[in-house]
């Protein structure tokens, strides 16, 4: 597989997570969820779950099944926003590395094609999710969007080098 294919999500939300709707998820078969954390739920800086993000959680555990996985290695940071929206979770993911996110596709018991590895990270989330054969959504980080490539020039460059390897980034309806 090309990198421009590893590195093309299968859906470009164009907005925060909090906007990926029972419908969008009815419409691509999506019957589970794996969440990144870190800017996908809650901006870096925050400690808890905002209470926007609670209530779509609750909305859309009804639909889906739901875990959480994060690169981030603070069991004390991520145990505590996925206690807050009782989700399981799994921290140092290791993103793109394919092997602790099996643990929750495994748990969901669901084929492979029918759940989402939702994040805001090229390079980590969507190919992740591509190596393993997981449909893909990219979401706008949880960052002021005029901040966002001032503080996150990461993102800026993987979304140029995506393109450049010819990943097309445009919003589907």
């Amino acid at each position: 597989m090309s990198w421009g294919k590893l590195l093309q999500p299968d859906l470009v939300l164009g907005t925060a997570v909090v906007n990926l709707t029972a419908d969008i998820l009815e419409k691509y078969q999506i019957k589970g969820l794996v969440l990144d954390v870190d800017e996908t739920l809650v901006p870096i800086t925050a400690a808890n779950a905002s209470p926007e993000l609670s209530l779509w959680v609750e909305e859309i555990k009804p639909v889906v099944s739901v875990w959480l996985a994060s690169n981030n290695l603070s069991q004390n940071r991520i145990g505590r926003i996925a206690a807050s929206l009782n989700l399981p979770y799994i921290t140092g993911a290791a993103k793109p590395s394919r092997r602790k996110l099996r643990r929750a596709l495994d748990a969901m018991d669901l084929p492979v094609e029918q759940v989402a590895m939702v994040g805001d990270r090229l390079f980590t989330d969507v190919l992740a999710g591509n190596r393993l054969g997981m449909f893909t959504i990219l979401v706008e980080p949880m960052v002021d969007a005029g901040d966002a490539v001032r503080k996150y020039p990461v993102r800026s460059f993987e979304v140029w080098v995506s393109q450049a390897l010819g990943a097309s980034l445009k919003i589907k309806d």
